[in-house]
């Protein structure tokens, strides 16, 4: 079951620029800024009004380096749940085509493709 849309991803050239834009042009707030395991810069924005539902300004050469099947030319959407394995198991029982559960320092993910082999992401906190 997916409970919210949980974050956007949006592949940039440049961080810092991507940042001021949507923070000095759009209005809107920075909800997160850090390094991730020493390697790489995580920044997310979001709207004043409802800072539920973020962007993720995702470096697209690092995106490059790390999955270089997936597309940077459009967002990456991710859906957030409460149980991830029963999520994995139920799109597996549906049919939809899903790939194995990666448990990382912040949380559990995996991608589920729909009927035109697009990508998206499921996440779950620690």
């Amino acid at each position: 079951m997916i409970n919210k849309i949980f974050k956007v991803s949006l592949y940039v050239n440049n961080q810092e620029e991507a940042k001021k834009f949507w923070i000095e042009k759009k209005d809107f707030i920075l909800v997160r800024e850090e390094t991730i395991m020493g390697q790489f810069k995580w920044i997310e924005v979001a709207p004043k009004e409802d800072p539920d539902t973020t962007f993720i300004l995702y470096d697209k050469n690092l995106m490059k380096s790390q999955s270089s099947d997936i597309s940077i030319g459009h967002p990456s959407v991710i859906l957030y749940t409460k149980d991830i394995e029963k999520s994995n198991s139920d799109m597996k029982d549906r049919g939809i085509k899903v790939e194995d559960i990666m448990q990382y320092p912040y949380g559990k993910m995996f991608r589920f493709f729909d009927n035109e082999d697009n990508a998206y992401l499921v996440y779950c906190e620690k």
